[in-house]
Order: C-alpha cells, then structure tokens, then sequence
C-alpha cells in the first residue's frame, strides 16, 4: 500500500472515531447507568392538624332577666359563622314547593351548605394527595423516541490538528441517529417515602371524618335555625294575640268613656297598650323575615322568606340517658375527635419518614430500545440498581425532624383537647337541659296564674273596683309569661339539640331527642 493511501485511510480512520466519541459516548454512559437519584425527603405537616375551613356553629343559653318577673332566665340563641351561614342554590337540582320540613331543611343543608361541602372537596384533595404520595413507591414506566440531525463544527471543539496527506474537515457532514427506547424505574427500598404515603394515608382519613364532622354541624346548625324560626313564630303569634286583646280592652275603654264609667286617662292609656303591641309586631314580623332567610341561606333556598315550615317541635321531656353513659357515647362517636386521633397517627408517621432519611435506600431501572441510523437500528439495554447511602446533608434531617417533632407535639395537644371539650360540650348540654326543662314547667305554671289574674282584673275592672292600668299591667304580665314560655321551650329543644351534636351522628339523634310533628 502506498504511503498516501495510508495516511488518507488514517485520516478517516481518526475523524470517524472522534465522531463516535463525540456523539456516542453521551448515549453510552446513558445506558451504562442514570445519575443516582436525589435523596427521598419526608414530607412536613402543618404544625395544626384541626380543620382550616373558615366558620362553625355554637349554641348559647345565657341567663337574662326574666320579662315578668326579676329572676333570670334562659335566653337560647343559636350563632352560625362563616362558611355554614352559606349555602350554594339547590332549587335548580332540587325543586321546592314552598313548604320546609325539618328533614327537608337538613337534607338541602347536609348536600348544599358551603361548611359541608367544603370539607368534601378538602377531602377530595386530600385523597389526591395521598394518591401522589403513594405513586413513588409505584413502577414509572416510560417510552421515548428520540431522532437526532446533527453536524459538528470541529475546530469550535479545539480539533485544530492535521494529518499528513489527508484532509480534516472543520465541519462534519449531517448525520442521523434514532433512539426508540422504553424506561422502568421502581422503588425498592425506601423508608422514607414509604412512610410520607403512610401520612398522607392518615390525612385523607383525617379528611373523611372532618367531612363527617362537617356534616353533623350543619345538621346542628340548619335544626338550631329552624328551632329559632317556630320561636319566631311563636312569638310572633303570641304577639297578635296580645294585640287582639288590647283592642278589645280599648274599644270597651271607649265605650265606657260615653257613659262616662271611665276617665280619658284610663282611654289614653290603652291607647297606649295597642300602639305599643302593634310596635312589637312590627318588630317581631321582621325577626321572623330575618330568621327565615338565615335558614334559606344555610339550605340553599333564594334568600328570602317566601316559604312556609311544614314542621313543628313541641315540648317533650328529654328521653332518660345517664350523664355518665352519654360521655362514654360521645368519646366512642364524635367524628372531630378521631379526625384528631387520624392527625396524630399522620404526625407519627411523618416524624417516622424524616427519622429514616438517616437509613439506605435502593432503587431499580431498566431501559430497553434500539439505536442507531435509521436504516441500522441496533438493541440496547440497560439494567441498574442504586443503593444510596446518606453520609451528609447540611443537617437537613435534623430539620425535618425537628419540625416534625413539633407537629406531634401540637397535634397531640390537640386530641387531648378535644377529648375534653367534648366531655364538656356533653356535661353543658345536660346543665342547660334540666335548667330548661324546669323552667318550662315554671313557665306553664306562670302562664296559668298570670291568666286567671288578667281574668279576675278585668272583671274588678268592669264592676268599677279597680282601674284600666291594673288591667293594662296584668295584660302585660300575660304577655311576658307568653315569652318566657316560649323561650323555655325554644331552650329546652336548643338543649336535646346540642346533646345529640355533642354525641356525634346528629342526624340519627334528631328523632330520638326532638318529638318532630308534621304542621297541622
């Protein structure tokens, strides 16, 4: 072979394996083996496990002079804040004939109330999350293809150098390469990971009984509100009455006044009675109105007051269940109390998954595909498996563990919290229930007297014997003694109420506490 024959084959020879070099050699440590994975981290908790949506639902019964007599009585009231105050509209999915029941109102408010389905989507999300965390412990099964069209540019690489006799190009014809490859990768071993989809697996449990939890306040709430418009109702009836009887008792005042059996001391004066029930009409029609839209509000009705209630809730004696009994019954069924129990188990598994970022963990992967020209596709593989080894992360475990620490602390703080205010919310409900349940028969008891009192009032009044204002007074007595009992009865439903909340599935408990009778 002549000399130059030899260098140009050389030639050829050096500018060929500089391109498989240049091109290949990316390619080549690809399949050999991938980066080893970054370390696994746990995933840090809110330092609260308790619920972040906005709002609750609190029943009070507060002493307050009584408006018959100088002792105090109970004054009920039922206070709904934020989200469970909203409600999205349901007459669109669920027609409305005009006519609410209680059922009907807890039904509306369990599906449409904004505190109910808030949670659910809370839940909904937290359930995505625990799905994320659960998809790394999962094969990743991936395909690509990749075609590459490339030229090189010698000298920009520093390729300045000749060979005798033959030629290098400063620029590398086009060439081609197709790369059709399938990837698995999969977790073998990993502490840390595992335990962070154990977490997120106690969170989404934390959830669904929030979401419970969520659902039995707007069935306390939704019943509250309709108990506080029947009050409503009540007072406002009671309220026509008294008018009613204080334009009878005027227009006799009148009429006595022309035969002159009275003074027109004695017709200014009921005059005044009359104007002042017609004021507290006109005041209580417009605490109904109020109250009947709050109610519209929470159960996705138009906010208005257009609508009649199909049910009443009488006075019934609370059925007989021990105090003891009852707490042992709340602790065993209170949602919100194992939502707190779920968080505490999520904080433990996440002080678990930041403790293990200290131990190995390995890793597999595998690729399969061909390479090459188009026209000379060849088949590759690569299988590899990673056992990494954490040395020293600029103390980033002691941080994660640290905060996770904190997190349990908190959340057990939290449970045992909860623990006692439940028994409390039990122990209050009782109080307040034998306090209401006296004063409702006080009440009766008063509204019989203060009757026959009127009664006789007026008769010493017709006879002459005593002035309009003694029945002006005994008319007012009556009045109170009206409110009194209907507050009584409003506080003693508002008391069975609040002791089926506190015992947890409040809506099973309605019928077995509130004696529920369809409006005549």
């Amino acid at each position: 072979m002549r000399r130059t024959d030899l260098a140009g084959w050389a030639g050829r020879v050096a500018v060929i394996a500089l391109f498989q070099f240049l091109f290949f050699a990316p390619r080549a440590a690809a399949q050999v083996g991938a980066p080893p994975p970054q370390a696994p981290q746990a995933t840090p908790l809110p330092l609260s496990g308790r619920s972040t949506g906005s709002g609750g639902v609190t029943a009070t019964e507060a002493p307050v002079p009584s408006t018959t007599t100088s002792v105090n009585t109970l004054n009920p009231a039922v206070s709904v804040q934020g989200a469970y105050a909203g409600s999205a509209l349901s007459t669109a999915q669920q027609p409305f004939s005009g006519k609410l029941s209680l059922a009907d109102a807890i039904q509306r408010g369990i599906r449409y109330n904004l505190g109910a389905v808030g949670m659910a989507e809370a839940l909904r999300q937290s359930l995505g999350q625990a799905r994320a965390a659960r998809s790394a412990l999962l094969p990743n099964v991936s395909a690509d293809a990749a075609d590459t069209e490339e030229t090189f540019n010698l000298q920009s690489i520093g390729f300045n150098f000749t060979v005798p006799g033959f030629h290098i190009p400063a620029v590398v014809v086009p060439f081609n390469v197709l790369d059709l490859r399938g990837r698995l990768s999969q977790t073998v071993a990993d502490l840390t990971t595992l335990n962070n989809y154990r977490a997120a697996r106690e969170e989404a449990r934390a959830g669904a009984l929030s979401a419970q939890d969520a659902r039995d306040l707007v069935v306390f709430g939704v019943a509250g509100a309709y108990l506080q418009v029947i009050a409503a109702k009540a007072r406002l009836a009671s309220a026509r009455a008294q008018l009613e009887t204080a334009n009878v008792l005027y227009q006799r005042t009148v009429k006595q006044l022309k035969f002159g059996k009275a003074a027109q001391i004695d017709v200014n004066r009921s005059r005044v009675e009359v104007l002042l029930n017609q004021q507290r009409l006109i005041t209580l029609q417009d605490d109904l109105a109020k109250q009947k839209i709050n109610l519209a509000r929470m159960t996705g009705l138009p906010p208005n007051s257009n609508y009649e209630l199909s049910s009443d809730i009488p006075y019934a004696p609370a059925p007989p269940l021990p105090l003891d009994r009852a707490i042992q019954e709340a602790l065993a069924q209170r949602s919100d109390l194992k939502a707190a129990a779920a968080q505490v188990r999520a904080a433990e598994r996440a002080l678990a998954a930041a403790r293990a970022e200290r131990l190995p963990s390995v890793s597999a992967a595998a690729d399969y595909g061909d390479i090459g020209p188009p026209s000379d596709l060849r088949p590759t593989y690569t299988v590899s498996a990673t056992v990494e080894v954490p040395v020293w992360n600029g103390g980033r475990t002691g941080a994660d563990i640290q905060q996770a620490e904190a997190a349990l602390a908190q959340r057990r703080a939290e449970l045992s919290d909860t623990r006692s205010q439940i028994e409390s919310e039990v122990r209050t409900a009782y109080l307040d229930l034998q306090a209401a349940a006296n004063q409702v028969e006080v009440a009766r008891e008063n509204i019989d007297l203060m009757g026959k009192t009127l009664q006789q009032t007026r008769q010493r009044f017709e006879a002459g014997v005593s002035e309009n204002a003694d029945v002006v007074e005994s008319q007012e007595s009556v009045s109170g003694a009206d409110l009194d009992y209907i507050n009584s009865v409003f506080a003693d439903n508002l008391a069975k109420l609040s002791l089926a909340r506190a015992l947890g599935n409040t809506a099973d408990r309605l019928g077995q506490f509130l004696s529920i009778q369809p409006h005549q």
